[in-house]
């Protein structure tokens, strides 16, 4: 399953029937899962370890250093996890010694082409970025995340879970879970509804959801004071507590 023109090192681990396509390099410190397609002219390199069943599409560079001047060859890594799909031309580097030192990619992501994931980046699982996305280092990003095409987010944001942003958002503060958001720089315009009613979540859940939106962004109150009210609503339901964690873990300040 390996074409006779792939370069695979003979120190990398390749599990069973995985598939390297043409003039792909392959090289000493990677590991490959089970069933997972590598296409042509693609180049792993690094530290990097990939999952099961993930497909990684042809011109990809998956593994390469930080574009970063203070990375000086530290063995850092990059970990992706199962069944994500990786279009053309994307790339995701390895981490710093000046963060946790690992890139990590959870499972069943999707990445069109051209999406840039910098180092220290912390993807979580099901999210869909769209053609051109491009995170910079140390950004963190939670599950179901939608990021439309050529948004940009500035280093050390937090991206909250089952947040959507429109194409071309740029985004330098942090987005908390639940909102829908767009612009430059992006602003918030209600909640994912019709996202979090696919996901399963109850009508008596979304609506304390909203509540909490309009705490937080139509109330004028205090980011102290919205936190307070979250905190409330978050008691009696459980799919608020996503936006408690994320209030502790915010530092840039939030979307307004």
């Amino acid at each position: 399953m390996i074409h006779p023109t792939a370069l695979v090192s003979p120190n990398a681990k390749i599990g069973a029937r995985v598939q390297i396509g043409p003039y792909s390099v392959i090289e000493d410190h990677v590991e490959i899962g089970d069933d997972t397609v590598v296409g042509s002219h693609v180049v792993i390199k690094g530290h990097t370890t990939i999952g099961r069943e993930n497909r990684i599409f042809q011109f990809c560079s998956i593994g390469e250093i930080p574009q970063d001047k203070k990375y000086a060859g530290e063995p850092t890594r990059l970990e992706i996890g199962d069944r994500n799909t990786i279009r053309e031309y994307c790339n995701f580097n390895i981490g710093t010694a000046q963060d946790a030192g690992v890139t990590r990619i959870g499972s069943d992501n999707w990445f069109m082409a051209s999406v840039h994931i910098g180092h220290d980046c912390q993807v979580g699982s099901q999210t869909i970025m769209a053609n051109n996305v491009t995170l910079g280092g140390h950004v963190h990003v939670g599950d179901f995340v939608i990021l439309g095409g050529m948004a940009a987010v500035h280093q050390f944001t937090i991206i909250g879970a089952h947040s959507m942003a429109g194409g071309g958002a740029i985004i330098t503060q942090d987005v908390p879970p639940f909102v829908m958001h767009a612009g430059n720089p992006t602003t918030p315009h209600g909640i994912n509804s019709e996202g979090l009613r696919r996901r399963g979540f109850s009508a008596e859940a979304i609506a304390q959801i909203k509540r909490a939106y309009k705490a937080i962004y139509r109330e004028n109150l205090t980011l102290a004071q919205a936190r307070e009210e979250v905190a409330q609503l978050a008691a009696a339901t459980p799919e608020l507590q996503v936006m408690m964690d994320f209030f502790e873990a915010s530092k840039r300040g939030i979307i307004r």
